[in-house]
């Protein structure tokens, strides 16, 4: 069971070392063994409530010990938890409901307004809350009257285990199906990569949704280390952060750029210590290098990791920085494939791309995304298949980043085919933006495009043109997006247009708006 199931390794560490800490929240630990008996009994709810071998479980809550529970209960119930960004617009956590077919949902008291919002859209059972009208629920004391052993669930390893939600091209967010063979295959990487022993204690800073956490939870578990959670008001403020990290002992950081770059201009660094921290991996967009040298500089004896992969395929190329680089103002490299991971750059003829010809990275890999959920369409789209030494095709996930490979053999990442960007770590595609903006009854068009901002992301603008006599303000079109757009993914400006440039082809010409934005100093 340990080998081959990602929820394995809390039952064989509440075995082998019952009293070490699985999680830790504001002080607050589990155990091993508590965290074993918690979820079993969770397990066990889920189970009597009607949860069937691969049903959908909707995970809905802030930071806290129960989001493990909630997590490992989930999976020894044989289901496939969906985590939910407890900040996301009421519009889309329905879509994400409906879209999946969730059925069942933990969450917690702090979540009763947001649930309150679904207006009976939700029928199915609500765990970890006291009663609310109109609806089926268990609060954690309820649950912790149940059975602690273990249920008795055939599980095998091309089983589901999460599906995750991500941006999508056409205004409504797509779900990656993600096995517990592929998720083992990540949380062994992270887990031996970076060598993580029991002492570790491994910082939780991103959100559920967000693929890193994949990291933080299940390569740490692999290794029966401890589990650190980041309280959210903690993970906005720099200098918050960097003091949770001393008074943790926080050992191992995964997370994104602008963490760092904000640790660094605003963290207090250096009325801290930070001895604890032995290795930060970082991902999600480039880096600028000017930054990361300076966070190196006030970290001298931490290992640094840049890690590449989307969220389909995650982890599967990183570059491990010299202890002591020499000076760069170059990007540093996404570096090679990780274990059991296989690339291919191809040309936009699908031809395979030479040292130094630029191109569209495709990956074959462990960690491979069975799919999206309910999109047969994309699926066909984003597969590329490759004859074989053997019988079956070899089948590559089209990943539409550029890179080169360069004669070192290292690969270096030159930009994206698309519309995808990233925003401080999140995925967004910049249709869904523009989609979201298309819905207010007084848009005729509407387009979203980036400019760089002061910390070395993107930031995200957007143009609308009004419809004959509207009359809306930006003020209530960016509120009207907040309805329907994660917060990240809002403008940070916008501007209504009386016509919009267009290209010979007659599309919108988004450089031209771009130069409209800079000429007036908006950006």
């Amino acid at each position: 069971m340990f080998d081959f199931l990602i929820h394995s390794p809390v039952t064989h560490y509440a075995e082998k070392t019952p009293d070490h800490p699985a999680l830790s929240f504001k002080g607050t630990e589990l155990s091993y063994a508590e965290l074993d008996t918690a979820s079993n009994r969770l397990a066990h709810a889920l189970i009597a409530n009607g949860l069937q071998p691969g049903g959908r479980i909707g995970i809905y809550m802030h930071k806290g010990l129960e989001l493990g529970v909630a997590i490992y209960g989930a999976l020894k119930a044989g289901g496939i938890f969906v985590p939910l960004d407890p900040f996301m617009p009421t519009e889309r956590l329905q879509f994400i409901l409906n879209d999946c077919g969730i059925e069942h949902l933990v969450s917690a008291d702090a979540m009763a307004s947001n649930l309150a919002k679904l207006s009976g859209t939700f029928t199915g059972c609500i765990y970890g809350i006291d009663a609310e009208a109109g609806s089926k629920t268990l609060s954690w004391e309820q649950i912790g009257e149940l059975p602690d052993a273990q249920p008795d669930v055939w599980i095998v390893d091309q089983d589901l285990a999460y599906i995750m939600y991500t941006s999508g091209s056409t205004g409504q967010p797509k779900g990656m199906m993600h096995s517990h063979h592929g998720s083992i295959s990540y949380a062994r990487w992270g887990a031996q990569h970076v060598g993580l022993t029991p002492t570790d204690r491994v910082a939780s800073h991103a959100p559920l949704h967000f693929d890193l956490s994949i990291f933080d939870f299940f390569s740490t578990s692999q290794s029966g280390a401890t589990v650190v959670l980041v309280p959210e008001p903690i993970t906005k403020f720099a200098a918050s952060w960097t003091e949770y990290i001393e008074q943790e002992q926080i050992s191992v950081v995964f997370t994104v750029p602008f963490t760092l770059i904000e640790m660094l201009q605003r963290g207090a660094m250096e009325k801290r210590d930070l001895s604890s921290l032995r290795w930060v991996l970082f991902g999600g967009e480039p880096f600028p290098p000017k930054h990361l040298r300076a966070v190196m500089e006030k970290l001298p004896d931490v290992r640094f990791t840049n890690v590449y992969g989307p969220a389909e395929a995650p982890s599967c190329t990183c570059y491990d920085l010299p202890p002591f680089p020499e000076p760069f103002d170059e990007p540093v490299p996404i570096g090679t494939v990780s274990a059991n991971s296989a690339d291919l750059i191809v040309d936009d003829d699908d031809r395979e791309c030479g040292i130094g010809e630029a191109g569209e990275l495709c990956i074959r890999s462990s960690t491979l995304t069975k799919g999206y959920w309910n999109r047969p369409d994309l699926n066909e789209r984003v597969y590329l298949y490759r004859e074989s030494h053997g019988p079956f095709p070899d089948v590559y996930f089209r990943t539409g980043d550029l890179v080169v490979r360069h004669e070192d053999g290292l690969l270096r990442f030159l930009g994206r085919k698309d519309r995808m960007v990233k925003t401080r770590g999140h995925r967004v595609e910049l249709d869904e933006v523009e989609a979201a903006l298309a819905t207010h009854a007084e848009v005729s068009e509407a387009a979203a495009f980036t400019v760089p901002d002061d910390l070395g992301s993107k930031a995200i603008l957007a143009a609308v043109q009004l419809r004959d006599a509207a009359t809306a303000e930006v003020g209530n079109l960016l509120q009207h997006a907040r309805t329907k757009l994660p917060g990240y993914a809002v403008p940070r400006e916008l501007i209504i247009v009386s016509e919009f440039p267009r290209t010979s082809s007659g599309k919108i010409d988004r450089k031209e708006i771009i130069n409209q934005f800079l000429n007036t100093g908006k950006s």
